[in-house]
């Protein structure tokens, strides 16, 4: 634990590999501690902050409170698998609670200010009741508080990564946040000179694998999507290589089909339901009995009760960004090629790269397996966000 300075001091809970403490480092403040149940986290914490990052649940392991009364901002990073709309979106996944324990850490120590950041599904559905309750907790103990929805290009990051933010604050000041004085960055911008960096091992997939295959009948700004039409998308009968040959009228089948189960909805949820053998006949203006059959053994398509689908309704794989754009959200699963790909290598994205768009310095090194380093990269907050914010939580103090 950090003796606290001149400086003003933060704590951080569920400070992940630290990309929210570098950002309040930046901005002139001072840790007085860094806590994270995960230990491959921690280890690469330790390597690159002086906060004395430490191993804890955070749960039930509240002994070291005693020791940081006086704190001036407690910021949380309080893990957002739960709340994406990537993932599961469970609402009693027990990490979705997380965000009323960091709460309830920050009131028995009494910051002056209290920073939690997660996702935009955070305040979405049934979900955002944990939002909502983390709000009513501050303001039943006489803070008052602020959302702010951020978009990543809005700080000068080359990412479009929205995340919500709730700031708390226990004067009576009015507070709002400093103005955003950068504009987004491109991805070219954002690699540039990237050749020796660290952390930036290159592997190009195999020429004759079925990926390569894929990531090279993908181009930029395109992907792998059976489920849209247009120019961004490649759909997998136009990779008979990997996926199997069609004729002509299968192929019309398969693009009735994606059109149809969009348009011909069944429920009020979801994004497509599946379709009637009689509906796609009806667009084919004659019998479509033989290439359904035709399909269903190449599987392309699946039965499902009398309607069909597209087997792969997948929407978004295999995404080779663009140099001249922003990328998306770097998440856990940034450097598997099965999901992006480098804008004119045949290869996923590197540790590295994925930590240049995320705004982590060259010097910030990252620990343990590739799988371990992509999602620390991919879970944190931007090392510029955390400055931002920082900055603009000062006059509070």
């Amino acid at each position: 634990m950090r003796k606290k300075g001149n400086k003003s001091s933060f704590l951080s809970l569920f400070c992940g590999c630290g990309g929210f403490d570098l950002g309040f480092i930046q901005a002139g403040f001072k840790s007085v501690g860094a806590f994270d149940i995960d230990p491959v986290a921690v280890e690469t914490h330790r390597l690159n902050l002086d906060c004395g990052a430490v191993v804890q649940d955070l749960r039930s392991e509240w002994d070291f409170l005693s020791a940081l009364g006086g704190t001036d901002v407690v910021i949380a990073g309080t893990p957002c698998q739960g709340f994406s709309t990537a993932g599961k979106r469970r609402f009693d996944d027990p990490r979705n609670h997380l965000l009323i324990i960091a709460g309830e850490i920050a009131l028995r120590i009494k910051p002056k200010i209290f920073i939690a950041e997660n996702v935009r599904g955070v305040i979405s559905g049934q979900h955002k009741q944990y939002w909502e309750r983390l709000d009513a907790l501050f303001r039943s103990n006489g803070y008052k508080t602020r959302d702010l929805l951020l978009n990543s290009e809005q700080i000068g990051l080359a990412q479009t990564r929205k995340r919500m933010v709730k700031v708390a604050w226990a004067t009576l000041k009015e507070w709002k946040p400093i103005d955003f004085m950068k504009t987004g960055r491109d991805l070219k911008d954002a690699l540039d000179n990237i050749e020796n960096a660290p952390n930036h091992e290159i592997r190009l997939l195999h020429p004759k694998s079925e990926l390569a295959v894929i990531a090279k009948k993908i181009k930029p700004g395109q992907k792998l999507s059976n489920v849209r039409g247009g120019p961004r998308s490649v759909h997998t009968w136009d990779i008979p290589e990997v996926y199997g040959e069609i004729t002509n009228s299968e192929r019309r089948v398969l693009e009735i089909v994606l059109r149809l189960r969009r348009r011909l909805r069944l429920r009020p949820i979801g994004d497509a339901d599946p379709v009637l053998a009689l509906d796609i006949t009806k667009e084919m203006g004659r019998s479509s009995r033989r290439e359904i059959a035709s399909l269903l053994r190449k599987g392309y398509i699946r039965r499902m009760e009398h309607r069909y689908d597209l087997t792969n309704a997948f929407n978004g794989k295999f995404r080779r960004l663009r140099w001249d754009k922003p990328s998306p959200t770097v998440d856990t699963r940034f450097t598997n090629p099965r999901y992006f790909l480098h804008p004119d290598e045949i290869r996923g994205f590197t540790i590295r790269e994925a930590a240049r768009i995320q705004g982590f310095p060259d010097s910030f090194l990252f620990t343990g397996k590739e799988k371990d380093q992509c999602c620390l990269i991919g879970n944190a907050v931007p090392p510029p966000l955390g400055k931002w914010l920082a900055e603009s939580v000062k006059r509070l103090l």
